[in-house]
């Protein structure tokens, strides 16, 4: 695989503070990249912030609560008044709606809270760091999807997610001869708070897979890569 070089760079990290941004964070910090953390409060990355400084990185921390525009907009404002500009983005954070045994029968308030979070708040942090990102000449944005399929019960999730594949696909062209590459990743059924105990994978597993969208080098944009297809490799 073609990698780039992403010491010195800056990832923002959303939900960082534990399962799948906390692995990832600690990953991209290997590669020497700097982080910024985002939780919903910045005391839910404190260790996690110390364990990446003691690796050599620059770390800084952020809270927000995603399903709040504003929160969001001066989530993005502390960012790219504090940072050199951010050149990697990932889209990680997201909420689960509840299990609806009666899949007829879906609270309009489930669909309101995914995509608020999951799709609105996606959308706004990419719209918000991508000029920077072309300004630059070079930016990877990977947005977290998901493989959930056949699951009426758990829709106003997984149609979420929907909306985000389609805003890739239909956005990903469009910033290409810019350099700023935007894929998917999907990490597969992880042992987390979202996925459950029940889960095959262990958190762990989504390494090295979730790096790969970020390190690649070779132009690929607008794709799914599915982070259990590299479980146990070496990048």
């Amino acid at each position: 695989m073609q990698k780039a070089d992403i010491r010195g760079k800056w990832a923002l990290v959303t939900g960082a503070s534990r399962g799948i941004g906390r692995q990832v964070s600690l990953g991209l910090a290997e590669y020497g990249c700097n982080l910024v953390l985002h939780s919903r409060e910045t005391a839910g990355t404190d260790s996690l912030a110390a364990e990446l400084t003691a690796k050599g990185v620059q770390v800084q921390q952020v809270a927000a609560e995603l399903s709040d525009q504003a929160q969001v907009d001066a989530m993005l404002a502390s960012v790219l008044s504090s940072t050199p500009g951010i050149d990697i983005v990932y889209n990680n954070a997201a909420v689960m709606t509840p299990y609806r045994s009666d899949w007829k029968q879906v609270p309009a308030d489930d669909f309101r809270r995914s995509f608020e979070v999951n799709v609105t708040a996606l959308v706004r942090i990419c719209h918000g760091l991508i000029p920077g990102m072309v300004a630059r000449g070079w930016g990877r944005i990977i947005n977290v999807t998901s493989g959930i399929q056949d699951q009426p019960e758990l829709i106003a999730y997984s149609i979420s997610k929907a909306a985000v594949d389609k805003f890739v696909t239909d956005t990903a062209g469009h910033l290409k001869d810019a350099g700023v590459l935007l894929n998917l990743l999907d990490p597969g059924w992880l042992r987390t708070d979202l996925g459950g105990p029940n889960a095959p994978n262990a958190v762990e597993s989504v390494l090295p897979g979730a790096l790969v969208p970020a390190l690649l080098d070779d132009g690929t944009t607008g794709k799914l890569f599915r982070a259990q297809d590299y479980a146990g490799q070496t990048l």
